[in-house]
């Protein structure tokens, strides 16, 4: 008999929003559940992310009477992800996503309000819906953690003391220049920041608020999560995963699970040597918002015993820019706010801004040449720009930091040639482009790439910007332009799944013992992005449908919703 230094049930691997669903459902299925976390740090990428859940058909939806259902799902799904993803995986996840919603919400301490009109990102498409079906974890009192409050991953950008909104509120934020509802929101964050700071409150939101109710939840189910404590591989017996091996306070370990491991750690983001191996040059780990623990560890133990891998290739791409002693910043809203574009190194537009943030990327990858280079791009706005809308940190009318333009971050002249000269851009090509834009912004009509055309692209328009809240004319001087570079939340490849989340070996059969969630599994949304919340509702989602398979499918009922 082999030796092992612990024994449990079910071992999960790492501490992201799906590996704390995949947990919680099992220990209160009555198996015992040991998590392990490389880090020093609990909460993984949904941590430092916005915390949305895309979910079609959620129990939300039904109650402000939205009509959605599994068909219409499906049909978006068939017309985004179309036949990328075997259709029994899709399946899957529209069944059991607004299931695992509302276990969560009858049994733990995670509650959920939708981002009302945050459309699908392809709204226009059969199924789609412009209201969206995407959620978020409701604000919640970090203090009620205890000492377990520190240990929660920290977000990337440093918030200060008392800070706190949603991604609803910052999304109305964005318009504090323009809009009332954008300084009503302003005066609710500043008072409710005064008020947590007077009163020692730890207000969470966004991914910090899922990732703190769950691990509450998991606190009073007296799951055991071992911290600093990375997974060096996995056991197997018969062809059969049976534990892990773990390194723990200097030694390795053996960890036996009964009935079975579940591979939750994230992509590969963080290892330039995988990601130079999978993805399509130039890539650099040093342009990725995923957490800094995520460098494929658990993939990489599931290739070693035989899994297929499926998307490598591919990530939750984001035009990304990179501030000098700052993290990298994700660019979502600023994009579609009107009076900003994007050039390419001839100094010409080469896509819709404002559109879904992998399909942006994608077209960097695809139209980038020796001849003519995408990567980096150029996001070029005007002073009227920067007085009215955030851009990164900055927010209207903020002083920029002298080393932006000290480290070439930020460039700045009094002229569009001026401005080109100092991008290496040819001057005459982008005079040509932002006369093109601005004839187009006046009309408000993108002729080009129809900018502002989807109401996706609207979420983050200016409502008060007429006739098209997404494009306005760039001529009030000085200009700036700042490079933007192939970002990503974290990468998209991984073990390939089964409805059930189940490992395959490269013959399509399952490896009995062994599950994937998450971005350590290959996505079940292939190449495309449908909708806010596409990364952590399926981890959650497939967090969920592991359990339950392992289980047995004996997990507590769904309980009266609050």
């Amino acid at each position: 008999m082999a030796h092992w230094d612990h024994t449990t049930d079910v071992v999960v691997v790492g501490a992201g929003g799906g590996a704390m669903t995949a947990a919680l459902v099992a220990k209160q299925a009555g198996l015992d559940v040991l998590m392990i976390e490389k880090t020093e740090y609990y909460g993984g990428s949904t941590a430092i992310s916005g915390g949305g859940l895309w979910i079609p058909n959620n129990y939300l939806l039904q109650r402000d009477g939205l009509a959605d259902s599994f068909e219409k799902a499906r049909t978006y799904l068939k017309h985004t992800v179309s036949d990328r993803t075997p259709p029994a995986l899709q399946e899957s996840y529209l069944v059991h996503a607004p299931e695992m919603v509302k276990y969560l919400v009858s049994n733990s301490h995670v509650r959920f309000h939708r981002s009302v009109g945050y459309a699908d990102y392809y709204p226009e498409r059969p199924g789609g819906m412009v209201d969206g079906r995407a959620l978020e974890a409701s604000p919640f009192n970090g203090k009620k953690l205890g000492p377990d409050l520190a240990q929660l991953r920290p977000m990337s950008i440093k918030v200060p003391a008392g800070l706190a909104f949603t991604a609803s509120e910052y999304n109305k934020l964005g318009m504090i220049t323009s809009t009332w509802a954008g300084k009503w929101v302003a005066l609710k964050v500043s008072v409710r920041t005064v008020f947590n700071i007077i009163t020692g409150v730890r207000y969470l939101t966004l991914g910090q608020a899922l990732i703190a109710r769950l691990r509450l939840s998991l606190k009073e189910e007296n799951v055991p999560i071992w911290l600093n404590t990375p997974l060096k591989d996995l056991v197997l017996e018969d062809g059969a995963v049976v534990g892990v091996v773990a390194e723990r306070e200097g030694r390795t370990m053996r960890i036996a699970a009964r009935k079975g491991v579940v591979l939750g750690a994230g992509g590969f983001e963080h290892n330039q040597a995988m990601r130079e191996a999978f993805q399509q040059p130039p890539v650099n780990h040093e342009w990725s918002s995923g957490s800094p623990g995520n460098t494929g560890d658990a993939i990489q133990a599931g290739m070693k015993i035989g899994a297929k891998l499926d998307l490598m290739d591919d990530a939750w791409w984001g035009p990304s820019s990179v501030p000098p002693n700052q993290p990298v910043m994700f660019h979502v809203g600023e994009r579609s706010y009107p009076g900003g574009i994007m050039v390419n190194a001839a100094g010409k537009r080469f896509t819709n801004e404002s559109a879904s943030y992998v399909d942006v990327v994608h077209a960097m990858y695809e139209k980038h040449s020796a001849a003519v280079p995408h990567i980096p791009a150029f996001f070029i706005m005007d002073q009227r720009y920067r007085s009215k809308y955030i851009f990164g940190t900055l927010f209207p009318g903020q002083p920029i930091p002298p080393v932006y333009f000290e480290s070439g971050y930020f460039r700045k002249a009094d002229t569009i040639a001026g401005l080109a000269q100092q991008c290496g851009i040819d001057p005459t090509n982008l005079v040509e482009t932002i006369e093109r834009f601005n004839a187009f912004a006046r009309r408000g009509v993108d002729e080009d790439f129809h900018r502002g055309d989807s109401a996706y692209d609207r979420y983050y328009g200016d409502p008060t910007v007429k006739p098209n809240p997404c494009l306005a004319p760039i001529e009030q001087p000085p200009f700036y332009a700042v490079p933007m570079v192939p970002g990503d939340l974290g990468t998209k490849g991984g073990l390939v799944i089964d409805e059930c989340a189940r490992v395959l070996r490269a013959d399509g059969a399952p490896i009995p013992g062994l599950y994937a969630i998450g971005n350590s599994s290959a996505s079940v949304m292939g190449n495309t992005y449908p909708g806010p919340g596409s990364t952590i509702g399926p981890a959650m989602t497939f967090g969920y449908v592991a359990a339950k398979h392992i289980a047995g499918g004996k997990i507590r009922p769904i309980g009266k919703l609050p």
